[in-house]
């Protein structure tokens, strides 16, 4: 059977296996610890806490055999509400079902006794689980090969780096047979190496038609494995569709260009904040740094920059393969004979990947006067490889023989490239690959 949404081969998607209705998770917040205390033993008169609503009346269906990613900005819901799917926490309202055994990796630590060694551990969980003795030890030697941390498994884990503590929690959580497998964000912490090898246990996972439920802000990956995905923000749930249309929709979240109908949570469309598919002047969107270095003489200056997708609406993250924009706007405060705009883009290490410049381009060859704003874009199509990148700007030129440097702003925003399938190296050269059958006379 496949899934309307989708189009995707799903196992038994008409049988939930996790049903979530109207659930809401409130949390009292204090300015004082002290206010607390005083609440506490029904001391004063005022009501001391505002209300937080992480989760507000969420409702969602995960079914058999669906790999199901759950996205938002930081603050927006997801680690709680894998918390109340796996019992950790207790809604505030609300029902949450689940039907089948569930084995759960959310952040370092849960679940983990600090001062027991890596092998009591594994007998601790398991235990919780409902295993004996005997099944933990038959299970025992695959799930200390997939850790792979040697003899550190006999120190105490508090001795652990977070690498080799993600890999024996994941060892832990794949090797007991669960029926739902959920994993928050910890994998972010293992090397290129084990998520491999982790990814990898998915897909065998996806073909038993187990469930998998997971939280990452790697948009590459949730496009790759993701059936379905689901979109919070603010404790609101915003839509639920394909990886594709959630990713677009979150891009959205992440500049502030979405309405929420009252009283439904649903998106609607993308709604920029001057009503066009452009940046007002100094209206910053996320993805940004802070702490950009900078420099130059300020006779031109970069006084606004920010990237839009294929549609034109603003992002941070692009689809590998897709056409996308950097919007550059600069004013001039003196007279500057041939200016030159320039983009470049490293990876995280500071590899510097590519770039270009109106002059190697040939696009803007004229001087910039006193008071004139100048708006730049570079449209290209995005070839480089999934992951995060940081981009860099400049103006700079020559005045005779001199080279000027007008402004520079380096790593001054990142991008995410969003890819299912990654080649070899910084980019992809697209090829097209063809197997025939060979004409090679005296075979058959």
């Amino acid at each position: 059977m496949k899934d309307r949404e989708t189009n995707i081969q799903v196992q038994e998607v008409d049988i939930p296996a996790i049903e979530i209705k109207d659930v809401v998770k409130i949390y009292k917040l204090y300015d004082r610890a002290r206010d607390r205390v005083k609440e506490a033993l029904g001391l004063g008169r005022r009501q001391s806490h505002k209300l937080h609503y992480a989760l507000n009346g969420v409702s969602l269906n995960i079914y058999r055999g669906e790999t199901v990613g759950i996205i938002g900005t930081n603050g927006s819901g997801k680690s709680t509400i894998l918390k109340i799917i796996t019992g950790v926490l207790t809604p505030t309202s609300g029902e949450v079902h689940v039907a089948g055994r569930i084995s759960a990796l959310l952040e370092l630590g849960a679940g983990f006794n600090m001062e027991y060694n890596g092998i009591e551990n594994v007998y601790l969980n398991g235990t919780m689980m409902g295993f004996s003795d005997k099944e933990i030890d038959e299970k025992l030697p695959e799930i200390l090969e997939f850790a792979d941390i040697g003899d550190y498994v006999n120190q105490p884990v508090k001795t652990y780096s977070s690498g080799m503590f993600v890999r024996l929690a994941f060892a832990v959580a794949i090797n007991i047979e669960p029926e739902i497998l959920i994993v928050d964000e910890a994998l972010s912490v293992g090397d290129v190496f084990f998520q491999a090898k982790c990814y990898h246990k998915f897909e065998e996972f996806k073909k038993l038609g187990k469930t998998i439920v997971f939280v990452s802000h790697d948009l590459s990956i949730i496009s790759k494995y993701c059936d379905r995905v689901f979109l919070l923000n603010k404790g609101n749930l915003l839509g639920e569709g394909s990886p594709k249309e959630m990713i677009d929709a979150y891009k959205r979240v992440l500049v502030g260009q979405y309405e929420i109908h009252e009283g439904e949570g649903a998106l609607d469309g993308a709604k920029a904040a001057d009503g066009k598919s452009g940046n007002p002047e100094g209206q910053r969107s996320q993805g940004v740094n802070p702490d950009a270095q900078e420099y130059g003489t300020k006779q031109a200056e970069i006084i606004d920059y920010y990237l839009t997708d294929e549609r034109g609406v603003q992002a941070m993250a692009i689809l590998k393969g897709a056409k996308f924009t950097l919007h550059m706007r600069v004013r001039f405060r003196t007279h500057v004979p041939a200016p030159i705009f320039a983009l470049s883009i490293k990876n995280v290490l500071g590899v510097e990947i590519t770039g270009t410049n109106t002059m190697i381009e040939k696009a803007f060859l004229e001087s910039g006067e006193p008071g004139q704003v100048k708006d730049i874009t570079f449209t290209q199509k995005m070839s480089l490889q999934g992951g995060e990148y940081l981009l860099s700007l400049g103006v700079t030129g020559y005045n005779g023989d001199t080279f000027e440097v007008y402004h520079r702003l380096y790593d001054v925003m990142e991008v995410t490239v969003v890819s299912d399938k990654d080649t070899v190296g910084y980019y992809d050269m697209e090829s097209e690959v063809t197997v025939t059958d060979a004409d090679v006379p005296g075979t058959v």
